[in-house]
């Protein structure tokens, strides 16, 4: 067993198909981790920390966490889908993540809106001509150009991740690890620049 294992995981077999060989990594993790083994990225069975629940066992065998603790995904992100992520499942842990983004509006501004609505209200100049949550000083067309971009960013995060997930089943809306760490990384931009925005009452 050891020796088709080392055979099968030879890297040299996936060198064209890099996320081939960390799925099936992360598939055989899972299972040897329960017996204090693991497949290292040289594809050889090494010992290591043994689980005793499944969720031990996710916890060791994935992967996923780890290149979004590389790709230094902003915490509020990883606090709205970590225990999805732990599970697999890339559809909840979008849609939970899609959320995050709205969320946080609500807790700058104090509005109680959603979606588009919520965007409209704290991100667009108004009435006023300042937005209640701003990314920058709104002075140059570009800046206003940039804020527009920013709120219509967020809207169309909210209608490909969020809206279709709240309303389809899961089956029909499959969402491969690629496009979770694609959604996650933008996300963590606009956290980050959410981090810097001025506020106003």
């Amino acid at each position: 067993m050891v020796r088709f294992i080392t055979e099968a995981m030879a890297p040299v077999r996936y060198a064209r198909q890099p996320g081939v060989f960390s799925r099936r990594r992360d598939d055989l993790n899972e299972v040897l981790v329960h017996v204090g083994l693991r497949v290292n990225d040289a594809g050889r069975l090494a010992r290591g920390a043994a689980a005793s629940t499944l969720d031990e066992a996710a916890q060791h065998a994935n992967s996923l966490r780890a290149e979004l603790r590389r790709r230094g995904t902003h915490p509020r992100v990883l606090a709205y889908c970590t225990q999805e992520i732990l599970a697999k499942n890339a559809f909840h842990a979008s849609l939970e993540a899609a959320k995050s983004v709205f969320d946080r509006l609500r807790q700058l501004t104090g509005e109680q809106l959603d979606g588009s609505r919520l965007v409209d209200a704290v991100l667009m100049p108004g009435a006023s001509g300042v937005p209640q949550v701003a990314i920058n000083t709104g002075v140059t067309t570009t800046e206003r150009d940039e804020q527009k971009g920013f709120a219509s960013l967020i809207k169309g995060l909210g209608s490909m991740y969020r809206n279709p997930a709240a309303h389809d089943p899961r089956l029909n809306r499959p969402v491969a690890d690629e496009e979770l760490l694609e959604l996650l990384t933008t996300l963590s931009m606009v956290h980050r620049r959410l981090d810097t925005a001025r506020t106003q009452p």
